[in-house]
């Protein structure tokens, strides 16, 4: 009875979540008349992409009642070292590889800071975001500048603009593949369920036998991975490697995972969710967009869904 009425209650919030889409869309329609267009939608997604893939496994990790502030930072990071090393003459394929094993090893990090020495995950992938971020300054100082656009191989931004079939951008299609993957863990794989249940109960799940800092690494591991392999990816669309970029990514991956319906005490979520909730704030980002709305009252908007996707958490926990 209480797995039914669990299911129920996750379905009634995504009914929600996917009104509340709905709405936006309807009512950015009549507001813009740009905003039906097909570019925009393809926009929206190329914007939400990046987001998706690393909120796809931060989902995860979230639901364990862990999360990681440093998602912006390591692919900054990642983006600033793939055009440091290819400038230096290291072939694309390799740097993009030795680029996604360094942004394990920060995940890495993070997960031995968590799982094994218990510090708190605010402040350890605090630490970890402040530290990747000045790496990345440091990388483009290295190279003479506060950017690394010169110099460049003329193939460097091949990978990133590659267009599937000529019309579906690689990084919609990396996407897609990310997000079946995930549905697949969380539904059917150890992984999935041990993340679950060490949410619910992290001390039964220890006496359990459920290996929990092994866990935690091979989650923040995987967060680490995915915004590694986007940072590489974002710096060859692009064409030039910014030290600043992704700025506050980690909270925009933060207001899409909790607003799609997972506790940020642990325990519940769902991939499905987490998409709904990321939709919900590229469209609506998007939409005051087309309408020039100025970007400070974009970023009260996003604080404030940010803070009724909380409110709505905690008053669903409580009823339950």
């Amino acid at each position: 009875m209480a797995n039914s009425f669990s299911a129920i209650q996750i379905d009634r919030q995504k009914l929600v979540l996917l009104s509340i889409l709905a709405a936006i869309v309807v009512a950015m329609s009549f507001l813009s008349p740009k905003f039906l267009q097909l570019s925009n939608f393809q926009n929206i997604l190329l914007q939400l992409a990046p987001l998706i893939i690393i909120a796809s496994a931060a989902n995860l990790l979230m639901i364990t009642g862990n999360f990681d502030l440093s998602i912006g930072s390591v692919l900054a990071f990642s983006a600033i070292m793939h055009a440091y090393m290819s400038k230096l003459g290291l072939p694309i394929g390799l740097s993009i590889a030795l680029c996604c094993m360094m942004a394990v090893l920060w995940g890495i990090s993070n997960g031995i800071m968590v799982g094994y020495l218990n510090v708190n995950p605010v402040i350890a992938t605090m630490g970890t975001m402040y530290a990747a971020r000045g790496f990345a300054y440091l990388i483009a100082r290295w190279d003479g500048g506060a950017n690394i656009s010169a110099g460049l191989p003329s193939d460097f931004s091949d990978f990133g603009r590659t267009n599937l079939f000529g019309v579906l951008p690689i990084i919609i299609v990396f996407m897609l593949v990310t997000v079946a993957i995930f549905i697949f863990i969380e539904k059917k794989t150890v992984l999935g369920r041990f993340s679950f249940a060490i949410g619910g109960n992290r001390k039964a799940s220890v006496l359990s036998g459920i290996k929990v800092p092994q866990m935690t690494i091979v989650l923040y591991s995987l967060v680490g991975l995915l915004a590694g392999f986007c940072g590489t990816v974002q710096v060859s669309r692009v064409g030039s490697g910014f030290p600043n970029i992704a700025e506050g990514m980690e909270f925009d991956v933060v207001v899409a995972i909790v607003l799609g319906g997972t506790s940020m005490l642990g325990g519940s979520g769902s991939t499905a969710g987490m998409i709904i909730g990321a939709l919900i704030v590229g469209t609506a980002a998007n939409g005051l967009n087309l309408l020039k709305v100025p970007y400070f009252y974009q970023t009260i908007t996003k604080g404030l869904l940010l803070i009724v996707a909380v409110f709505a958490d905690q008053t669903i926990r409580r009823r339950g």
